[in-house]
C-alpha cells in the first residue's frame, strides 16, 4: 500500500526519519514547516526524491495552509508539538499549542477526508504523577493530572493526547486513529538541530555535567520511533490503538558508563560519579529551572513496549547502539568539540 501521507513538523528530529522511510517505501509526502524559507535546508539534510516530498507552510496555532497540506491525503502522521528546553513560565505555553495543533489537524484531516491519523504523543503522557510505587507502564496508563507536581511537558502531552482521543470519538466517524507513546529519543542526527534529549548526551560528552543525578528515562532509537510510526501508519486494521515505544529504562550513570566504555579518550570529560541529591537540590535554589529534575530523583518510568512488538512486528534495537549513534554524529559533525 501507497498513497500520499502528511508528516507534519517535518524539520523535527522524529519527522526527518519518518519521511524518509515513507519515501524510500514508495509513498509521496506532503510536510509541513512554520516557514517555507527552511525548505531548501530540510530538504538538503533529508535526501530524498525531490519529486515524492512537498513543503506546505502551517503552525500548530492557526488555519492557515493546513487545507492545502492536507489535500490528497489519505493518511496523517501529526509529529509536530512544543517541546522547549527549559520550564515555560506558564504551562499553557505548552498545552494550548500542543491541543489546538492536534485538534486542528484533525479538523483539517476529516475535512480532507484523510483515512487513518497517527499522533505523536510520549510516554510523558502515561508515566507522570503516580508516585515512586511504580516502575513499568503501558498503553492502559495515563498520566494522573491531579497530581499538582506533573510538569508543564507532561500534562501538555497527556492534554492534547486525551482531547484528541474525545474529539476522534466523538467527531472522528470511520477515521482511524492511533497514537505513538516514545520515551527520551536518541540515535544518529540528520541536522544539527538538537532534541532535548540529544543535548542531554551533548552535555556529557563536554563535560557540562560534573556529576550525574539519580534520574534516567526509557531509552529508544529514532529510527524505531519512526519504524513504529509507519506500522501505525500502513498495517490493517488499526482503530484507536495505543503504542509504548520505550526500550529499557536508563539512569544517567548508565548512560555516562555506555559512552565512557565505547569512546576511549573521546569520552574523557564524560563524568563518573553519582550527584548527591541534597547537592541538586542545592544546585536548584539557584537555577529554578532544575526544580523538574529534582522532582524526577529516584523515580523509575520504564514502559511495556509488548503490544507493539506482538501486534506489529515491530522491533527495537539495544540502547548502547541508540545512545553511541548520538555520541558518534555529535562528534562527526563538530557540534561537540573535543
Amino acid at each position: 500500500m501507497t498513497g500520499t501521507v502528511l508528516v507534519t513538523g517535518g524539520s523535527g528530529y522524529i519527522a526527518g526519519f519518518l519521511i524518509r522511510q515513507l519515501i524510500e517505501n514508495g509513498w509521496t509526502v506532503h510536510t509541513t514547516v512554520r516557514s517555507l524559507k527552511r525548505e531548501s535546508e530540510v530538504r538538503g539534510w533529508l535526501s530524498v526524491d525531490e519529486a515524492k516530498l512537498r513543503f506546505f507552510a502551517a503552525d500548530l496555532e492557526h488555519d492557515d495552509g493546513w487545507a492545502d497540506a492536507m489535500a490528497g491525503c489519505t493518511h496523517v502522521a501529526h509529529v509536530a508539538s512544543p517541546f522547549p528546553m527549559g520550564v515555560p513560565k506558564h504551562a499553557d505555553e505548552l498545552i494550548v499549542p500542543a491541543r489546538e495543533g492536534a485538534l486542528r489537524a484533525l479538523r483539517f484531516a476529516k475535512a480532507a477526508g484523510v483515512r487513518r491519523f497517527v499522533l505523536t504523543s510520549s510516554m510523558a503522557a502515561i508515566a507522570y504523577g503516580h508516585g515512586k510505587g511504580r516502575d513499568l507502564y503501558s498503553e492502559a496508563d495515563w498520566t494522573n493530572l491531579d497530581n499538582p507536581g506533573v510538569m508543564p511537558y507532561p500534562r501538555s502531552k497527556t492534554v492534547a493526547e486525551r482531547a484528541a482521543r474525545d474529539w476522534v470519538a466523538a467527531e472522528g466517524g470511520d477515521m482511524e486513529f492511533a497514537s505513538v507513546n516514545p520515551a527520551a529519543v536518541f540515535g544518529p542526527l540528520l541536522s544539527d538541530d538538537l532534541s532535548t534529549s540529544i543535548e542531554l548526551v551533548k552535555q556529557l560528552l563536554e563535560g557540562k555535567v560534573p556529576m550525574c543525578p539519580d534520574i534516567g528515562f526509557g531509552i529508544i532509537d529514532v529510527r524505531d520511533v519512526a519504524d513504529l510510526h509507519y506500522r501505525a501508519l500502513t498495517a490493517p486494521g488499526i482503530k484507536d490503538e495505543r503504542y509504548v515505544c520505550s526500550g529499557p529504562f536508563l539512569k544517567m550513570i548508565d548512560v555516562a558508563g555506555i559512552l565512557t566504555a565505547n569512546l576511549g579518550d573521546r569520552a574523557t570529560k564524560v563524568p563518573t560519579r553519582k550527584m548527591p541529591d541534597w547537592l541538586l537540590k542545592l544546585f536548584a535554589i539557584v537555577r529554578p529551572e532544575l526544580k523538574q529534575l529534582v522532582a524526577e530523583l529516584g523515580n523509575v518510568r520504564g514502559g511495556d513496549s509488548s503490544h507493539a512488538m506482538r501486534t506489529l512486528g515491530w522491533t527495537m534495537r539495544p540502547p548502547e547502539e541508540a545512545i553511541l549513534a548520538t555520541a558518534h554524529s555529535l562528534i562527526e559533525r563538530g557540534i561537540v568539540k573535543l
